[in-house]
């Protein structure tokens, strides 16, 4: 290769990176500008469950897709962010919605340093059983304690005004508040992803030892992600809950963290659009198939469904798409 060419190598490829990247931020955008008119062609309430499950399975795939963790128990956070808001909101009129969000997910990040730090040096499976333990035993607390409602769920939360003044009875208005926390949340994945916290994360997920090898404090990095998770996920939880103004003992329940991992994984795990998609495409079939005679099978046709996504599209939907537009474009 002529000095010339070796001048002109590092040049194309920041100029194809420079294109990329404008590519993506264009994607994002007309997906923004999809998303401002999605209320006034859908069920404004059925598109913000959408985007509550979505958040909620992007946190987890900052765990598991960005640092290698398995957790069994972000159910826990969900429902420990949605029963503090719903709580405080019902307790106390006078309470606006923003501050009773921002009280739950205050109390699904604390919930997550206590997990993080009882969890975070067991390794593979081990992790696994004990955000699995720790999950059951937020699931048993709630169906014991009082303010939660037990078996039947706390309901009449009141959705309130927000800011003071904005009323947030009308569901096109809290339409739009809800996907303003979603694109918070999103964008506060995508920093986080894009960081030099991220390609650590990314490193460890690799090859943990090379990572200590290098004099990364490791449990310290992934206890940071953990907490981030956590709290994104309560986040999810204390929104859903001003949405639905109810808070239940199905967002704790074991079955939510399987939810939550079956739309990381149909979605593309590892990939930020993938849990977006795998969100949108499980609600959506849970929301049709409820609706037809086949309601009781609900479990089983998801569960083919993910079996044969996993058998096709190891990498998931979104991966694959991603594979595909590489292969075919670049």
């Amino acid at each position: 290769m002529t000095q010339s060419q070796h001048a002109t190598a590092p040049s194309v490829v920041i100029e194809r990176q420079r294109r990329a990247k404008q590519r993506r931020t264009l994607f994002l955008v007309a997906l923004v500008a999809i998303a401002l008119v999605a209320p006034f062609v859908a069920y404004p309430v059925f598109l913000m469950k959408i985007l509550c499950f979505a958040l909620f399975a992007c946190a987890f795939n900052l765990l598991l897709g960005y640092a290698g963790l398995l957790s069994f128990g972000h159910a826990a956070f969900l429902a420990s962010g949605g029963y503090v808001t719903g709580y405080l909101l019902a307790s106390y009129p006078g309470l606006t919605p923003e501050l009773g969000i921002l009280a739950g997910t205050l109390m699904a990040t604390l919930l997550g340093l206590v997990f993080g730090v009882l969890s975070i040096r067991r390794q593979g499976i081990y992790f696994a059983m004990v955000t699995l333990a720790l999950a059951q035993l937020m699931f048993f607390v709630y169906v014991q304690a009082p303010f939660t409602g037990g078996e039947d769920g706390l309901h009449g939360v009141p959705r309130g005004e927000l800011f003071g003044f904005i009323s947030l009875r009308n569901n096109v208005a809290m339409y739009y508040f809800v996907l303003a926390i979603f694109v918070f949340g999103f964008a506060l994945i995508q920093r986080t992803v894009h960081s030099p916290f991220g390609q650590v994360l990314k490193a460890i997920r690799e090859n943990e030892p090379r990572a200590v090898s290098l004099g990364y404090n490791v449990d310290a990095y992934k206890l940071v992600a953990f907490v981030i998770s956590a709290a994104l996920a309560g986040l999810a939880g204390s929104t859903k809950t001003v949405v639905f103004q109810l808070a239940s003992l199905t967002d704790a329940h074991w079955h939510m963290s399987g939810e939550v991992i079956l739309m990381t994984l149909l979605g593309g795990v590892g990939t930020l659009l993938g849990p977006v998609m795998g969100a949108s495409l499980v609600v959506s079939l849970q929301h049709l198939l409820a609706q037809s005679p086949l309601g009781n099978w609900v479990s089983v046709i998801l569960g083919i469904i993910f079996v044969v996504c996993v058998l096709s599209f190891r990498s998931g939907i979104v991966g694959e798409l991603g594979k595909m537009y590489r292969k075919n474009f670049k």
